[in-house]
């Protein structure tokens, strides 16, 4: 290797740490909130089972009393509420959990007996371990800025992952427990370092891959992928387009963001309100239609062999629709249903197998994502890039917090022009990838040169 050779080599390292070091100090307390709150969630049933065994267990019927029977139950317990969504049970011995909005205050959650009907309890799902994860982890309980900072944040998560594997791999020979390994003999900020690249080395397969299955979630990364693969017809299937229109209400509205990430940006069919008076051939105008009632609904979703558990999400205003989805650990059996709230009559129908190959691979990665797909063994794969997250951020800050002089920031060298436009080529890359990330990168290198000429004409 020439001079020259080594020169090109050693100022690219620098520029990469130089970022690397900027973007772990901004985005790791993000991580580290990421990762604690996945980690939570990934065990989700667990800890509420755990907390909740009076709402979440009952004891196991040989037949369930209709869901007009729990709705009245609920009612009665919570007058002047109105039931939004129903929850059949997830398996036997397990409670319906109906979700209410009262007229004022939080919605909430109820859990009721299916054999009895009687109500076991509530809570504000957010007021919850599980529920308060489950929302940090989606916005920071900061709804759609939040969501962008989650989404900002992995983004530059995982072009830290990438920058960290360039400063980790071995220039020259290999020597197996100084690479793979901790210095264990090593104190102090040596084997912080060791650690600290370790960690990242046997994780950082891992949480790219959550990074990744996570990003379809966020709203800008999310939107992009969502109507790229519509687009290329390798998304949401084109046969159910048709209810589209310019105030079409999709499954996230109907659902309040609860549907499968492939159908949730979807439109669905609007109920008939003169569905009972076609052909009548009457002059009069019609009496006002009547939403057939819950138990019929479920009789329809019976015949159409959808069997519990599913999720049926209630009509919102004159022409919604009953929404109704099997969403399960395995998505390969996942399926939506839409009933016209007066006819009764299924509007449309969408099965995993009509989904295209992006939004199949989406739907997988989700479910691994949340440890569902294959049990425990997932739940534990899963684990292991969230404690890894959480050891490279903090111990990433505390090696820069131990050795920095006090009250100065000690950031590694500014890069010199030739070195930006290595780094900006590498970056820029991976911003076609992460438009957000690719964003904030260009303010920063634009601030950036501003402090640098500001730093030169000082000098003068």
């Amino acid at each position: 290797m020439t001079i020259e050779t080594q020169s090109s080599s050693s100022a690219l390292y620098r520029t990469v740490w130089h970022w690397h070091f900027y973007a772990g100090i901004v985005v790791a307390p993000f991580m580290l909130i990421l990762a604690v709150t996945g980690a939570i969630y990934l065990f989700n049933d667990e800890i509420n089972d755990a907390l909740y065994p009076q709402q979440r267990f009952v004891q196991p019927a040989a037949q369930s009393v209709p869901l007009s029977r729990i709705m009245q139950s609920v009612m009665a317990v919570y007058p002047g509420g109105r039931v939004t969504r129903i929850d059949t049970p997830r398996a036997v011995g397990r409670s319906a959990e109906i979700f209410v909005r009262p007229q004022a205050g939080e919605p909430f959650r109820v859990y009721v007996d299916p054999g009895t009907g009687a109500v076991l309890g509530s809570f504000v799902y957010t007021s919850t371990l599980v529920g308060f994860a489950d929302v940090a982890h989606g916005s920071l309980m900061l709804e759609n800025f939040g969501d962008g900072i989650v989404e900002l944040a992995a983004c530059w998560g995982f072009i830290l992952t990438v920058t960290g594997l360039y400063l980790w791999w071995p220039r020259g020979r290999w020597q197996f427990p100084n690479v793979l390994l901790p210095k264990w003999n090593a104190s102090g900020r040596r084997f912080l370092k060791s650690l600290h690249s370790t960690i990242g080395l046997w994780t950082a397969l891992l949480i790219m891959f959550l990074i990744i299955t996570g990003l379809p979630w966020a709203n800008l990364w999310g939107d992009m992928l969502r109507r790229g693969a519509n687009l290329a017809d390798i998304g949401y299937p084109a046969s159910f387009r048709g209810h589209s229109s310019p105030s079409s209400e999709t499954v996230k509205d109907a659902t309040g963001n609860a549907g499968p990430w492939t159908v949730n940006e979807a439109p669905i069919p609007h109920s008939d309100l003169h569905a009972d008076h076609h052909g009548t051939g009457s002059s009069q105008l019609p009496a006002p239609a009547r939403s057939i009632g819950v138990d019929q609904v479920a009789a329809i979703l019976a015949r159409e062999g959808m069997t519990n558990p599913y999720r049926l999400n209630f009509p919102k205003g004159a022409t919604g629709v009953f929404t109704a989805f099997v969403y399960p650990d395995q998505p390969e059996s996942q399926r939506t249903l839409y009933v016209d709230q007066y006819s009764g009559r299924v509007l449309g129908e969408i099965r995993f197998s009509d989904y295209g190959w992006v939004a199949k691979a989406v739907e997988l990665g989700v479910q691994i994502h949340m440890g569902n797909y294959f049990g425990l063994a997932n739940q534990i794969l899963m684990l292991i890039p969230c404690l890894g997250v959480i050891g490279l951020s903090i111990t990433g800050p505390y090696m820069w917090w131990r050795r920095r002089p006090k009250g100065q920031l000690a950031a590694p060298r500014a890069i010199s022009p030739l070195n930006l436009k290595a780094i900006a080529f590498i970056v820029f890359g991976l911003g076609l990838i992460f438009p957000l990330a690719g964003a904030s990168l260009l303010v920063v290198l634009v601030i950036d040169q501003v402090v640098r000429y500001a730093q030169a004409r000082l000098q003068f």
